[in-house]
């Protein structure tokens, strides 16, 4: 599954404005999200459609569909919440 090219970032504009307002994220390329130093999101397009890879906690990332407006809203929540959740 390769990362997300030019042209899939384009139709994803809307939701990356939503995730670029959410405190403490950084966009440090288009699309690649970093909390502090560490990797925080990303995307990945295959033929199956378009997925965001999420760290929610230390033991990795969870690949979220990102295809819908309700996939998108979820996600922008899970992202939400994962900024909140404190590190040990």
């Amino acid at each position: 599954m390769k990362h997300a090219g030019a042209a899939t970032l384009q139709v994803l504009e809307a939701l990356l404005a939503r995730l670029r307002a959410l405190p403490g994220l950084v966009e440090r390329t288009p699309g690649c999200f970093y909390k502090g130093s560490n990797a925080f999101l990303h995307f990945h397009e295959d033929p199956s459609g378009t997925h965001a890879d999420l760290k929610q906690s230390a033991d990795g990332f969870t690949r979220v569909r990102a295809e819908t407006a309700q996939e998108w809203d979820a996600l922008v929540a899970l992202a939400a919440k994962a900024l909140e959740t404190p590190r040990p």
